[in-house]
């Protein structure tokens, strides 16, 4: 099978989302879709972690059992990958301190999401 390479090359603008995140957000539609999610926002809340430190989660998703769920989306597969990364660490802490669901997601194959909760 072959593997699709999201991956976004630099930093954008708040609120644009990359090729990844966009193809999320189209997975995410096929969902609201099927009824599986009532809705979702890219970049639509702000945690406040410490002083002077945030996290804006990619997406915010309320599922159809009522949840809220906070998805970082990143464009490499591999749980080794996210060992290292720094938005792991937040969302973490952020899961310690919030009560909503956290998780990241990451594209396996065209159309094909692997999550990982915290």
């Amino acid at each position: 099978m072959r593997n699709f390479d999201y991956r976004a090359l630099g930093r954008l603008k708040a609120g644009q989302m990359n090729k990844t995140e966009a193809a999320y957000a189209q997975h995410l539609e096929v969902l609201r879709h099927a009824g599986k999610i009532l809705w979702y926002r890219f970049e639509g809340i702000k945690l406040r972690l410490a002083d002077n430190t945030f996290l804006t989660v990619d997406f915010a998703i309320l599922n159809s059992d009522q949840e809220l769920e906070m998805v970082d989306v990143k464009g490499r597969s591999g749980k080794k990958y996210f060992c290292l990364d720094d938005s792991k660490v937040k969302l973490k802490v952020a899961a310690e301190q919030y009560p909503f669901r956290f998780a990241i997601a990451w594209p396996i194959r065209k159309g094909e999401w692997m999550r990982e909760e915290l």
